[in-house]
């Protein structure tokens, strides 16, 4: 995962993807409604996280956002060419190519462009699976999710906590929690040897 420069303090994270910095609430706060202490207390064991423990959730945030960023920018490394690289095959095919005289000469710029494209999508689907596939990241997707649940149960108990906090929603994929999956020190990942200790 690649790391974020933004200087944050010591209760901050980033809520979205280029977003606002955003505090941390309190888990007192959230507590404060037997609701959602009743659901961090499930969730602690469903999912193997205390979702009451500040410095544990903070970090977790700050890994939500970096793992975020990494999804975005690998989606538009390989999402882009692959755009543009269909779309200009597909416009000097009709601008062009189908009026070439010999089938033969067609017929090679069909296999030529299905070549460009299908290896275009071989390294844009590779990157997507591991993104989206790793297990570990799909615990940490999971307990992220998992934690603005809770945090909007306490919200709509009363508690004062900004509404759509931490400022993301669940992933609608790949936040599958696998508990077969040890976790694996953040730090292991590249560019993040201290990320979580900004």
């Amino acid at each position: 995962m690649s790391e974020d420069k933004r200087n944050l303090g010591p209760r901050e994270f980033i809520g979205r993807r280029g977003g606002d910095v955003a505090t941390l609430v309190e888990s007192s706060v959230i507590a404060s409604v037997p609701e959602a202490k009743r659901a961090a207390e499930e969730a602690r064991r469903e999912l193997r996280f205390d979702f009451l423990d500040d410095r544990a959730v903070l970090e977790l945030l700050r890994w939500r956002h970096v793992d975020e960023e990494d999804m975005f920018n690998a989606g538009f490394k390989h999402g882009v060419p692959l755009a543009l690289v269909g779309f200009g095959a597909v416009t000097y095919w009709a601008g062009v190519a189908q009026y070439w005289e010999t089938a033969a000469a067609r017929n090679a710029y069909l296999a030529v462009a299905g070549a460009v494209l299908a290896l275009e999508i071989f390294f844009f689907v590779r990157s997507a699976i591991s993104q989206w596939g790793d297990p570990v990241r799909q615990n940490l997707r999971a307990r992220a999710a998992k934690y603005r649940q809770i945090a909007h149960v306490a919200r709509r108990g009363g508690a004062d906590i900004p509404a759509h906090y931490p400022h993301y929603g669940p992933y609608p994929f790949a936040a599958r929690f696998r508990p077969e999956v040890a976790d694996r020190g953040q730090s292991e990942s590249k560019g993040a040897d201290d990320h979580g200790h900004r």
